[in-house]
C-alpha cells in the first residue's frame, strides 16, 4: 500500500516532534518528571484556549456543549454534542457524546424527481486521555512548548450512523509565544474497526491560532479573556474508496472567557466554517458552530 502525504498534512506531522532540548542553564528545580516536565510551563494554567473544532489540548476539568450546524448545495448536517473533563493532576480523561443528523437530496436524471435521504441517531461513545510527555520554557519565559500524547477510542452506539470502533492515537503541541499569541497542533491516526468502513484509516490534523486578551487590554463587561481564534481542521483518506483524497476546513471565530459564577466559569465560543481544498467544499459551503464550556 503506498501512501501519499499532502505538504499540508506532512507539515502538521512534522510540528508534532519535539525540536526542543533542554538548554543548558535551566535551574534544576524547575524540571521534574526526570527532567522531562517543567513547573514554569503554563500548561494547565487554563491560558491556552479551547478550540473550537479541534480537540483540546490542555488540562481541563469542564462540562461542555457543542452545536454546528453546516450547509452544502444537496446536504444539510447538525450535531449536539456534549462532554464531560476532568483532571487527576496532569492526566486528563474524557467522555463524550453526540447525536448527528445529516440529510442529502438527490435529483433523478430520468424523471428530475428529487429524492431525499436523512440518516441520524447517537454517535459513538467517546473516551479520551491524554498527558504531557515533554515540555520547554525558555530562559527568560518568553516562549514555552509542551508536547502531549493522548488516546481517544469511541464505541459504537450502535444506531444507523455508529456501526464501528474508532481508535485514535494522537500527538499534540502547545506552544505559547510571549503573554498572548498561543499555537496549538495535533495529528492523529484514525483506525475504523468493524463492519461499516471498518478498516479505514486516515490522518487526521489540526491548527488554532488564538490571541489573549486580557481584562485589562481589552475591558469588557464581565469578561476575564477575549481570544479571537483561527482553525485549520482537517483529514486525508489513506484506505478506502477516498484514499489520498484530503479535507481542509478553515473556522474563524472567538471566544469569551466570562467572570465565575460560583465554582463555575462561563466561556462560550462562536465561530463560522469554510471549505478551503475541493474534498471540504466536496462536503458543505459554509457552518456555524457554537460552544458552552462550563469550568469548574
Amino acid at each position: 500500500m503506498k501512501f501519499r502525504f499532502s505538504p499540508i498534512a506532512g507539515f502538521f506531522l512534522l510540528a508534532t516532534t519535539p525540536l526542543f532540548a533542554q538548554t543548558p542553564g535551566h535551574p534544576a528545580n524547575d524540571r521534574y518528571a526526570f527532567g522531562l516536565l517543567d513547573h514554569r510551563s503554563y500548561y494547565g494554567t487554563s491560558w491556552f484556549p479551547e478550540p473550537l473544532r479541534a480537540p483540546e489540548f490542555d488540562v481541563d476539568r469542564e462540562l461542555r456543549l457543542d452545536y454546528f450546524h453546516g450547509e452544502g448545495s444537496d446536504r444539510q448536517v447538525q450535531k449536539v454534542k456534549a462532554e464531560v473533563e476532568y483532571n487527576f493532576g496532569l492526566l486528563t480523561l474524557e467522555v463524550a457524546g453526540a447525536y448527528e443528523r445529516e440529510s442529502a437530496s438527490a435529483v433523478d436524471s430520468l424523471t428530475s424527481q428529487i429524492s431525499h435521504n436523512t440518516a441520524q441517531g447517537v454517535g459513538g461513545i467517546e473516551l479520551a486521555a491524554r498527558h504531557p510527555l515533554y515540555q520547554y520554557v525558555s530562559p527568560g519565559g518568553l516562549f514555552d512548548f509542551t508536547l502531549v500524547g493522548a488516546l481517544e477510542v469511541a464505541i459504537p452506539s450502535g444506531s444507523a450512523i455508529s456501526k464501528d470502533t474508532e481508535i485514535v492515537p494522537q500527538l499534540f503541541q502547545l506552544m505559547r509565544f510571549g503573554e498572548h499569541f498561543s499555537v496549538q497542533t495535533s495529528v492523529g491516526y484514525s483506525a475504523f474497526v468493524g463492519p461499516d468502513p471498518g478498516g479505514d484509516r486516515s490522518l487526521e490534523y489540526n491548527a488554532v491560532f488564538g490571541y489573549n486578551l486580557e481584562h485589562q487590554q481589552l475591558p469588557l463587561p464581565g469578561i476575564l479573556r477575549t481570544i479571537p481564534i483561527f482553525e485549520l481542521n482537517g483529514s486525508r483518506a489513506l484506505s478506502g474508496k477516498s484514499s489520498g483524497q484530503n479535507t481542509l476546513f478553515g473556522t474563524v471565530g472567538i471566544r469569551f472567557n466570562f467572570e465565575p459564577i460560583g465554582r463555575l466559569q462561563p466561556r462560550i465560543g462562536v465561530g463560522y466554517v469554510f471549505p478551503i481544498d475541493q474534498g471540504a467544499r466536496h462536503e458543505l459551503d459554509w457552518g456555524i458552530v457554537t460552544s458552552l464550556v462550563f469550568e469548574f
